[in-house]
């Protein structure tokens, strides 16, 4: 390197994001956007470049990562939007680019993810008036994306920008289970259902702190691959439908002190069953359904918690990344998409993936 190429060194970067901020400034972009209801009516269409406004920074999207929920979004199933045309998602990872006027918490240059629930700073869940992105709130499967900046967490120093997509909804959802309202203990038992995104951050995070996990599946070959993982054991759902009876057989009767339940409706009832004394079931996901009937005794024998998990709060994201970083947490990432993939990414979705599912723009 030359001695000036060395003198030019720290500035570089700066260079290329002053240029990077010159070029969309007038320019267009791709989004994928909607006008009705279904993924047939998604359209990848090329619009003007946002800029920021007071207190906005403009980032240039990295890499979006995909969840159950862009499924309920598009195909109609019990989510509403307000925005229109309706662009889905909403764990992004990018760079910002551009800062409107005010700006304090965040440089052209800064790597970061965005937060689900884009006002909810900690605290208890401010209750009728939350706003998530790709659902009340724009979302972020565009190459552009312009927020408040109070939306926004620093990325991981460990991870790139693919993984980071991925902590958002799916990491931040686990760790608000197990850690924010769960006090997670080293010695405590952990099932989880599964083998999505939620499941094996809960499987990485529980594990890395001392617990015991368990995990179900109807895959053998996914139950292999969660013990590579950190998981303790694997119970085969389809083999043993009633898999309390596993849950208890392998923790000695004592129970589950953490489930997840993340398929919903009747299934709730076993996660009851399965709990420990003072034991926690965080309702999660909906597979089976928004509904559930199951008798109440083994909730009343073991004075077992159902709390209802609404993703979690930026400070919750923020001791995420601290997490992340220090443990060496890798995200389980199982293919990433090109932005104009995004119909075959949803089909794999459909199937159900190994981890995440993420689109790079």
């Amino acid at each position: 390197m030359s001695p000036l190429a060395t003198l030019l060194r720290p500035y570089s970067s700066r260079i290329t994001f002053m240029q990077d901020a010159e070029r969309t400034m007038g320019g267009t972009m791709k989004r994928w956007q909607a006008t009705q209801a279904g993924r047939a009516h998604l359209e990848l269409a090329e619009v003007a470049i946002p800029s920021p406004g007071a207190g906005e920074v403009l980032i240039r999207v990295s890499a979006v990562s995909l969840n159950y929920r862009e499924k309920l979004m598009l195909d109609g199933g019990g989510y509403l939007t307000a925005h229109q045309p309706f662009t889905p998602a909403s764990d992004m990872a990018g760079v910002v680019v551009a800062a409107g006027a005010g700006v304090q918490r965040f440089k052209e240059g800064a790597r970061v993810i965005a937060n689900f629930q884009t006002d909810w700073v900690e605290g208890p869940v401010p209750r009728g008036s939350v706003r998530s992105l790709g659902g009340n709130a724009p979302g972020v499967l565009a190459e552009y994306v312009v927020m408040p900046e109070q939306w926004l967490v620093a990325s991981p120093a460990t991870l790139d920008d693919v993984q980071a997509s991925t902590l958002p909804c799916a990491g931040l959802t686990a760790w608000t289970s197990l850690v924010e309202l769960g006090g997670l203990r080293p010695g405590h038992t952990v099932v989880t259902q599964g083998t999505g995104g939620v499941s094996l951050f809960a499987v990485q995070l529980a594990a890395a702190m001392g617990a015991e996990v368990i995990v179900l599946s109807g895959d053998e070959d996914k139950l292999a691959r969660v013990k590579a993982l950190g998981a303790a054991h694997g119970i085969h759902r389809r083999h043993t439908p009633e898999w309390h009876t596993a849950v208890l057989e392998l923790t000695r009767g004592a129970g589950a002190d953490h489930i997840l339940e993340l398929v919903g409706g009747d299934n709730l009832g076993r996660s009851v069953k399965a709990l420990a004394s003072d034991g926690r079931v965080s309702l999660i996901g909906v597979f089976e359904g928004f509904e559930s009937r199951f008798p109440v005794q083994p909730l009343f024998l073991s004075s077992g918690v159902i709390q209802g998990i609404f993703v979690g709060h930026r400070r919750g994201l923020e001791n995420l990344v601290r997490a992340v970083d220090r443990l060496a947490l890798k995200p389980v990432v199982d293919t990433v998409y090109s932005l104009d993939a995004l119909p075959t990414a949803l089909e794999h979705l459909d199937r159900g993936p190994f981890g995440k599912l993420v689109i790079t723009a």
